[in-house]
């Protein structure tokens, strides 16, 4: 018996201190992050914005490297933040923040400003992505680098959530299934007219502010705004017929 209870005993022990060793790597990666960093991941920055690579803005740690030194860096870059606007990164504008709080801002900018760039080296050749290839019914082949069905007719999942997004968002101004409508353009004959993936992506997330057009950042991610593009691009090159994707 006092055998049994010594194991007992000796388990709830080890249990005790494996909950407290976790509790305590916990706090150590909270107490790690910055209130900066913490404020900047809750916030929409990150749908614009990468640490170490370009998005629709720059990346942070390339702010970080044009400004270090520069007197006044930390309230122009608050002042950007606030008002939005575009001209020094580019012509996409940024989208203006005017109801976050300026001690909000200024910890973000702060966080920004500290980033170093990685001492890594990355290698300078890129492997090619897979490329997916499919016949349309008129015997003509097209390419994508994405896949579009699973089997048979069947679409993959970021196509179906694709067509669910823009047939729930975006057919407002493109049209239903992306047919185009009458106060946007149809989106299929702009990719086909060389919109790229990229473009289409970074304009969904600043908008056009100028012709009416919402920004879409902090409401849908990069990750989101990817499926309906791949949605749009199928229907562009003949590969998804309108309505509801077959499959889901």
């Amino acid at each position: 018996m006092r055998h049994i209870l010594g194991i007992s005993l000796l388990f709830v022990v080890a249990c005790l201190l494996t909950s407290l060793l976790v509790s305590t790597r916990q706090a150590a990666s909270a107490g790690s992050q910055s209130r900066g960093e913490a404020l900047a991941r809750k916030s929409d920055c990150l749908s614009c914005h990468a640490v170490d690579r370009k998005v629709v803005g720059p990346a942070f740690v390339s702010v970080a490297k044009r400004y270090a030194g520069k007197p006044g860096a930390l309230d122009k870059l608050v002042a950007k933040v606030r008002n939005g606007g575009a001209g020094n990164w580019g012509s996409v504008a940024m989208t203006p923040h005017p109801n976050v709080p300026t001690s909000d801002l200024r910890a973000m900018v702060t966080w920004v400003l500290s980033l170093k760039a990685s001492s890594k080296k990355v290698s300078s050749s890129i492997a090619p992505g897979k490329t997916y290839t499919y016949t349309l019914s008129g015997g003509k082949k097209v390419s994508l680098d994405f896949p579009v069905f699973k089997t048979g007719q069947e679409v993959t999942h970021p196509i179906f959530s694709g067509w669910e997004r823009f047939d729930s968002y975006c057919f407002r101004c493109h049209g239903t299934d992306a047919v185009g409508g009458e106060l946007a353009p149809d989106l299929r004959m702009s990719l086909q007219g060389g919109l790229t993936k990229d473009q289409f992506i970074s304009t969904a997330l600043a908008g056009r502010p100028g012709k009416g057009m919402p920004s879409w950042a902090g409401f849908f991610s990069q990750a989101e705004l990817m499926e309906v593009y791949q949605y749009v691009k199928a229907r562009s090159v003949g590969l998804v017929a309108a309505g509801r994707p077959a499959g889901q």
